[in-house]
């Protein structure tokens, strides 16, 4: 055993891929309804570091560029829906920071009850809520490493709750008033309607909102695709694209459905789904292109990762979207070779932008601000990125420079990028966890840490719910509000909801600022 400790301690490299491979299978055996997923690297690196000391040393560069990688890339994804949705995110945001007083009230409470005091219930709290840069802030301030036993004790409890609770919640529908279901999660149909009115398009319910898009129309033997000033007459054939809903409400003001689907003739109207890999496409939007106007065509969906899009003319197109435009067949070519339609200039990350938009996120972590108390406030490696990344994800480009990146590409690297950051933390906490775990002092502050949790989601979900705010942006806001990765990656994995994402990126770095204020306090209790 000790050579294969010794050969371990002279690889690191070994040693995390090996972490990660064993805690990738981890992840994947179901505990009841449970799955580790991505946190299996957290727990199988506690195991192995608490086997030796050095095989978690000298692994800070990889943890923290797992983690930027990480919240860079999350912060591209939902940068433009953030900054959408902000008037929709204040509520939550004010929620959130209630939920985090809470939290830290349980934390002191908890250190006076058990005995162990304030500098190792802010190091719990911190470790709970998995905030290291509030931890710096609680070292800075007790003057000593004590609260960072309180962090490698709180951390795998505060991991391992949220993701129950997350598992328990993100899949809840209640009463979402504030927040429209998201475009993500919502399947499209399409089917031929045979008209029975004569109707302008714009009397069609949900055609203006653009809830419903429309494509073939057949007339007097002859196909061609709709124009925007069509009217429709008795017996002409359309097809009409949407969600189920708003396609039922579309073919009950038009007429009545038919078995013959006019999308199955492409003798003159053909459609395809093309790859988004041009550039200079990347960063519009679908009314920018124009369709009807240049191709006498139009655009019905979009597909992204795996999910289908209605092709509203608002939508803003990404580099590896697939657009499904229906043209005259002879104009296919042409719109082909405007959207580029190449797989492999799509798998291509653009290193130029990433290393920009990284380097300038780090750099904005390293800016230091003076607070009241002596206390240095930074937004470290972990908010530094996710800001840039979230401010790029919204201009989606600067001229002819493109921010964002595939979709594919987006989730391999923050997936990449979450194993190695766990991996390398759970190896340089293995030793303090195993030294203090199974104590007395140590299952007192694991039990406090499970309440500090608990107590916030409590407060989190009760008001989001009272707000009318849906239970997928919530468990992303509650992923931010602890400041975890993983917690993110779970819910991503249990359901398909771009409002996951928005709430993350909506208390991250508000919670990490609310946190470094409250340890200050809790030090001192």
């Amino acid at each position: 055993m000790s050579a294969v400790l010794d050969l371990l301690a002279q690889s690191p490299v070994l040693t995390v891929f090996l972490v990660v491979a064993l805690g990738t299978a981890l992840g994947s055996v179901p505990f009841g309804p449970l799955r580790f997923g991505a946190a299996g690297a957290l727990f199988v690196g506690l195991a192995v570091g608490a086997a030796d000391p050095r095989l978690g040393e000298g692994l800070g560069f990889l943890s923290t560029l797992g983690l930027a990688l990480f919240v860079y890339c999350v912060g591209l994804a939902a940068g433009s829906t953030f900054f959408r949705d902000l008037r929709r995110q204040w509520p939550l945001m004010v929620v959130s920071i209630v939920a985090i007083v809470a939290s830290a009230g349980v934390a002191g409470v908890a250190g006076r009850v058990f005995g162990f005091g304030g500098e190792v219930a802010a190091g719990m709290f911190t470790g709970a809520l998995t905030a290291t840069p509030a931890l710096a802030a609680a070292t800075e301030a007790a003057g000593n490493n004590t609260p960072a036993v309180g962090y490698s004790l709180g951390y795998p409890v505060g991991v391992t709750v949220a993701i129950l609770i997350v598992a328990a919640t993100v899949r809840r529908a209640w009463d979402s008033r504030r927040d429209p279901a998201s475009a993500s999660g919502a399947g499209l149909y399409a089917t031929t309607v045979e008209v029975e009115r004569q109707t302008w398009l714009a009397e069609i319910p949900g055609f203006d909102e653009q809830e419903v898009r429309m494509s073939y129309l057949a007339r007097g033997g002859r196909t061609r695709v709709v124009a925007p000033d069509d009217e429709l007459r008795p017996g002409d054939q359309v097809v009409v694209v949407g969600p189920a809903d708003a396609v039922a409400l579309a073919v009950e003001h038009l007429g009545r459905e038919v078995e013959l689907h006019l999308a199955d003739d492409r003798r003159s109207v053909d459609y395809r789904r093309v790859v988004v890999s041009n550039r200079r496409i990347a960063g519009r939007t679908v009314g920018d292109l124009d369709m009807p106007g240049r191709y006498g065509g139009v655009i019905t969906r979009v597909r992204r990762g795996d999910a289908d899009l209605l092709a509203k003319d608002d939508l803003v197109l990404e580099l590896g979207d697939r657009v499904l435009p229906v043209v005259p067949r002879d104009r296919l070519k042409e719109v082909r070779k405007l959207l580029g339609d190449s797989e492999r200039r799509v798998s291509e990350v653009d290193a130029l932008t990433m290393g920009i938009g990284m380097a300038v996120g780090l750099l904005a972590g390293l800016v230091s601000i003076p607070l009241p108390g002596g206390v240095v406030f930074s937004l470290g490696s972990a908010a530094g990125p996710l800001l840039v990344g979230m401010i790029l994800g919204g201009l989606e480009r600067t001229g002819p420079v493109v921010w964002g990146m595939p979709h594919a590409a987006n989730l391999t690297i923050r997936q990449l990028g979450l194993v190695l950051f766990l991996a390398a933390v759970g190896l340089s906490s293995g030793q303090d966890f195993a030294a203090r775990a199974f104590s007395l002092e140590g299952l007192a502050v694991g039990a406090s840490a499970a309440a500090v949790v608990a107590v916030g989601a409590l407060v989190l979900y009760a008001g989001a719910n009272r707000l009318g705010i849906s239970a997928q942006r919530t468990s992303g806001a509650f992923a931010g509000l602890l400041g975890q990765p993983v917690i993110l990656a779970d819910a991503n994995s249990r359901v398909m909801d771009d409002r996951i994402d928005a709430g993350y990126a909506a208390t991250f770095a508000l919670g990490i600022v609310v946190k470094i204020l409250l340890v200050q306090i809790l030090v001192v209790t």
